[in-house]
């Protein structure tokens, strides 16, 4: 069995410094869009089919294209009103594929964030070197076509590897320098910012990106109705935001235009962020302002939690 990987420390809930965010806000929110492109026909790759039933799958090709050709405009629209400036999980390969999907984000200031070149291929079975050039090509494309240096990152269909984070932050740091910022979505361990353990000791964090409030788990895995799924936002921002009052909390809502932006699905979405920026102390922010703040504001003293805490449990 493998060892643990060690990208972070076991850090107690309770008693840790206090987070504060900006304007003495309780939560910070975020929605995380998940705009990507999935091909037809890839690659084989023997650790994962593209797929689940067999390639090329027409029907699995073309909702997704619906979702970039429909539910994107759908979803824009909708957070615009509610003032959200969307983090862009990309698919890199989106920016060939659907220039004007990119350049109506980059009118709005959205965020974007690296989620690999094509969501069709994955992270498993690749080289160290293969792994790089794809997170380098990712990054490089993304300042290419918006002029922004990618902070944050999500492994494509979340294949990660033990050496992802590493990569990643070396990368970023060979091609933007120190200040980068850098930050991951792929950890499901905390609902606040936590310090990442990286070999080049370089300052990272960890920013929740829920996989309990993501739209296709709820709808494709989890198979709950639309009405539930605004229910649970609702109970998941409650409790996050109670507990913000003594200790600065994170609520993400990742999703898919080819998801939440159905017809049917939209109006409980709504519901859910008509509700969520209804309450005052809420920081409506982006990934990048969240790592920004933290790694500016609270990791050090984070880090020395950690290590006080280890130290006396020893």
């Amino acid at each position: 069995m493998k060892e643990d990987p060690g990208f972070y420390s076991y850090w107690p809930y309770q008693d840790r410094p206090k987070i504060t965010w900006p304007n003495g806000a309780r939560i910070a929110f975020w929605v995380a869009p998940n705009i990507e492109f999935y091909e037809l026909d890839p690659p084989t790759n023997p650790y994962r089919a593209a797929w689940p039933t067999g390639s090329p799958s027409i029907a699995g090709y073309s909702i997704r294209d619906y979702g970039n050709r429909v539910g994107h405009t759908r979803q824009m629209n909708l957070l615009e009103k509610y003032g959200i400036r969307g983090s862009i999980s990309l698919s890199t390969a989106l920016c060939d594929h659907h220039p004007e999907i990119i350049a109506a984000c980059k009118e709005r200031d959205w965020e974007f964030f690296s989620h690999g070149i094509y969501n069709t291929r994955y992270t498993y079975g690749m080289s160290s070197k293969q792994e790089r050039a794809m997170i380098q090509d990712s990054m490089q494309s993304i300042y290419s076509h918006t002029g922004q240096k990618c902070a944050g990152y999500l492994a494509p269909a979340l294949s990660h590897s033990e050496e992802t984070l590493d990569l990643f932050a070396e990368v970023g740091t060979e091609l933007f320098g120190d200040d980068g910022g850098f930050y991951t979505c792929d950890l499901f361990h905390d609902d606040q910012p936590t310090p990442i353990n990286l070999r080049s000791g370089k300052k990272f964090a960890s920013i929740p990106y829920s996989l309990e409030m993501n739209d296709t788990i709820a709808f494709a895995v989890n198979k709950i109705e639309p009405r539930r799924y605004a229910e649970q936002l609702k109970l998941c921002f409650d409790r996050l935001y109670a507990e913000g009052e003594s200790n600065g909390t994170i609520m993400c809502i990742p999703t898919h235009n080819y998801q939440v932006s159905c017809p049917h699905r939209l109006k409980a979405f709504e519901e859910a962020l008509e509700y969520i920026t209804g309450h005052s102390d809420v920081w409506v922010t982006t990934g990048r302002e969240i790592a920004r703040h933290f790694l500016d504001n609270h990791y050090t003293a984070a880090v020395a939690d950690i290590a006080d805490k280890e130290a006396r449990a020893s």
